[in-house]
């Protein structure tokens, strides 16, 4: 297949898209298409700014040289433009950039790319808007360090990524000797210096917890690190371990809370409730295309039946469906499965079921449950619904199966690189993730942006349970005491225990 060319490339990208074929024309006669193996640089720190540079597939890490390491800043992704300041300013790089796996840059020197900006106007409209973005996405990590540089002495708990329902969930069961920093940046190498000085560090689905931000954390103080959510395959526990931080949890916020989003997933797409929303807000009343089908006697098949699990069960048996379940942690934990309930291999689940819902934590045994395997094995027609962790599902082979017609319908809550688009406004800006814009464009799927734990009861029972697990570690009472601890320890036998069968115990979903 041969290579996209330079101004094809370009034009896919912002802020390069929508630009005259003639600017394209110019910027593509000055470019160059670099390609890097994995860890190769593109500069170095203190290296002159020669160039600017657009990332056209894969990563560039950013790293800067700090008491003799190494500190990894963060990550460009494709379709991030660099070295803009360069271009204007004598300085030297800030950063060494290296690629992470198999990269590919186009640079633009800097004394032909100002050129072209001096006879394309268009070009310096887009690049306006682009630092537009960048200053907006910047003002959150700047408003939090003027609040860090003010900070009360007696603040001993910081909370990443938090947004206003959360704060007001929280502030509302605040202990009155507490005080609790709440910041809007998601924690990261960027960011992982605002929580110099405190014990204690909370944070949310999206943060990032590997061994070297971890690393950081214990440098500067924090020893418990309270997640407001249920899942924690997003932290680097055996490294937690080793440097002595702490790892709580809210193991069952409200399964009320998810198993209904499930299910509101399954009737809207059943009903066709948001492809009717939308015809009538145009003045279409027209019914064609809308045909769904009675859930009562039809089956639903459930892979994961811990506490989210039973709580759809218990709704769909309302409907009058049939539920089957596949779950071998029914039976390690013994744990009461209802008599209306029958469990089953999951070939058996796959292949008989109408709607099949996934309620089942993401860990090596899980990841890419749903692939095209699986995906072939299910009845023609079948609705999936996933509310639990956007890795269970191969997303590029669910495309394939809904294009084909093999699936019916796919009613989404999470999404495997959600990170970058979920829970944030991007309105303003194109989708540059090709494989979620593709998913978000079928109309036989319906994509929410996380959005099940999201009920005021589940946002009380998260600030009550992290709030808990502060005061008690506040107080020296222990680790004994940590009820909602994490060891690696416990999270190796669970994950060894899942290694049995594809199906674990959904307890530790959401």
């Amino acid at each position: 297949m041969p290579a996209t060319s330079i101004e094809d490339a370009l034009g896919s990208h912002l802020p390069f898209v929508g630009l005259p074929s003639e600017t394209l024309r110019a910027l593509a006669a000055i470019a160059a298409r670099l390609e890097l193996a994995d860890h190769a640089l593109l500069f170095r720190e203190g290296d002159p700014g020669a160039f600017a540079f657009l990332v056209e597939r894969g990563a560039l890490i950013a790293e800067q040289r700090s008491d003799g390491r190494d500190i990894e800043l963060r990550e460009l992704g494709v379709g991030e433009l660099g070295g803009l300041t360069s271009m204007y300013v004598d300085k030297t790089r800030s950063a060494t950039l290296r690629a992470r796996g198999a990269t590919s840059v186009i640079s633009f020197p800097r004394a032909q790319f100002l050129g072209v900006l001096a006879n394309h106007s268009a070009l310096a409209s887009a690049l306006i808007g682009y630092l537009g973005h960048k200053v907006r996405d910047k003002t959150k990590l700047i408003s939090s360090l003027m609040a860090r540089a003010g900070r009360d002495p007696r603040e001993r708990v910081v909370c990443f990524d938090t947004k206003p329902y959360e704060r007001a969930a929280f502030e509302a069961r605040m202990p009155a000797e507490l005080r609790v920093a709440f910041l809007e940046p998601r924690l990261g190498p960027q960011t992982v210096s605002l929580a110099r000085g405190y014990p204690v560090v909370c944070a949310f689905v999206n943060d990032r917890l590997d061994r070297a931000v971890l690393a950081e954390l214990a440098r500067f103080g924090t020893r418990l690190v309270a997640l407001r959510c249920a899942g924690y395959n997003h932290v680097d526990l055996p490294a937690a371990q080793e440097l002595g931080i702490e790892i709580t949890r809210v193991p069952a916020y409200s399964p009320n809370a998810v198993a209904e989003h499930a299910v509101a997933l399954m009737l809207a797409l059943n009903r066709k409730i948001h492809r009717a929303h939308n015809r009538v807000r145009d003045g279409n009343f027209s019914l064609d295309g809308l045909v769904g089908f009675d859930m009562k006697g039809k089956r639903g098949g459930l892979i994961g039946l811990g506490k989210i699990g039973l709580a759809t069960a218990r709704i769909l048996r309302g409907f009058g469906m049939t539920v089957i379940a596949n779950d071998v942690a029914a039976d390690r934990k013994a744990i009461h499965v209802p008599e209306d309930v029958q469990l089953v291999e999951l070939d058996e689940l796959l292949s008989t079921s109408d709607v099949i819902s996934l309620h089942l934590p993401l860990t090596p045994a899980t990841h890419h449950l749903i692939d095209t395997e699986h995906l072939a094995r299910m009845k023609p027609g079948a609705m999936l619904i996933n509310t639990s962790r956007g890795g269970l599902v191969d997303t590029v082979a669910l495309i394939e199966a809904l294009k084909s017609g093999a699936l019916g319908a796919a009613g989404l809550d999470v999404y495997e690189e959600e990170s970058d688009y979920f829970f944030e406004d991007r309105s303003d800006r194109a989708i540059d993730d090709d494989v979620l814009a593709r998913l978000m464009t079928l109309p036989n799927v319906l994509v929410t942006s996380h959005q099940g734990f999201l009920t005021a009861e589940a946002l009380a029972n998260i600030a009550e349970s992290t709030l808990a697990s502060m005061m008690t570690f506040l107080s020296g009472a222990g680790i004994g005491a940590l009820t909602n601890r994490i060891s690696a320890a416990s999270a190796a036998s669970a994950a060894s225990a899942a290694s049995a069968a594809p199906a674990i115990d959904s307890a530790t979903a959401g």
